[in-house]
């Protein structure tokens, strides 16, 4: 039995979909949903539903009676008091589960930078999720992308109306970056597979050496049309992140992560592409999501 949470996210949903593809009955699925009609019809016919948030203890060690795999993603918060506490609450329910219910493979979305960042917010908060859940003896696998591609979907009104997208990066300093359609794919593979033992990352780093302006190049020839990165820096996109509803603690957390990816580099050029796990291109993307996405 494979346990998906997050089935109608921008990472779950893809997740569910390669498994249902797969699967054809062979393996049983269950989701996790807050709102099971947003799963597509086509779901419902082969998965199990089990209404609710992971956040809930109770509803998580439902889903997970009986199951020997989980696909795990703690969600944003962007009102959360504390983000911290916000990743530590949905951890130690996991680890409970793991104890009492004895899974035996979780497959996770986290990110770059492990022994490497510091006071990075978000990023800190995910990477000490591993380390929680790697010290129940489970084994494990945490999937370490760097910046989503998909984190432009956000900005197509500005890239649409005024030629602009914003990041808080040094212009000529690459950012590596991976598409969630990778992310999805190897965590399918993964909860498919049931012969995988211990506890690694698995890189997830997309084959592009582009600086911001670079791939500013790359959406305006795809687009047809001139578009520019504008850099923000960190307090300005804490106020961006507080006018969007924000807490404070959020917000600065945002902002330390940005510093942190700046000044640390742990999602730059020094990181080696792994176009094994993530094959695709930054323009094949732009071709195939952000360009429907801004044109309509």
């Amino acid at each position: 039995m494979i346990v998906v949470t997050t089935p109608t996210g921008q990472i779950g949903r893809q997740v569910l979909d390669h498994l249902v593809d797969a699967a054809e009955g062979a393996t049983d699925i269950r989701v996790i949903a807050r709102d099971p009609a947003r799963l597509p019809a086509r779901v419902h016919e082969h998965v199990e539903v089990v209404r609710g948030s992971h956040a809930d203890p109770a509803v998580l060690e439902a889903a997970c009676e009986g199951a020997d795999r989980l696909f795990w993603l703690v969600p944003p918060a962007p009102r959360a008091d504390s983000v911290e506490r916000h990743f530590q609450d949905f951890t130690e329910s996991l680890c409970e589960v793991i104890a009492r219910h004895g899974l035996e493979r979780v497959v996770s979305v986290s990110t770059l930078g492990r022994r490497v960042a510091k006071n990075a917010g978000q990023i800190s908060a995910s990477l000490a999720m591993d380390e929680a859940i790697m010290a129940t003896g489970v084994h494990y696998r945490a999937l370490c992308p760097p910046f989503l591609m998909e984190n432009l979907l956000g900005q197509t009104a500005s890239i649409r109306d005024a030629g602009v997208f914003f990041l808080s990066m040094t212009e000529d300093r690459v950012l590596r970056t991976c598409a969630t359609r990778d992310i999805a794919a190897t965590a399918a593979r993964l909860l498919l597979d049931g012969s995988w033992t211990e506890q690694h990352d698995v890189p997830l780093v997309g084959p592009d050496d582009l600086s911001p302006g670079g791939m500013a190049d790359v959406v305006s020839e795809v687009l047809n049309r001139p578009v520019r990165v504008q850099l923000i820096s960190s307090s300005e996109y804490k106020e961006a992140a507080l006018r969007r509803g924000a807490s404070e603690a959020w917000a600065q957390a945002l902002a330390d992560m940005t510093d942190a990816l700046d000044e640390q580099g742990f999602y730059g050029a020094d990181v080696p592409s792994t176009p094994e796990s993530a094959p695709t291109h930054f323009r094949q993307w732009c071709e195939e999501v952000l360009k429907p996405a801004v044109l309509g």
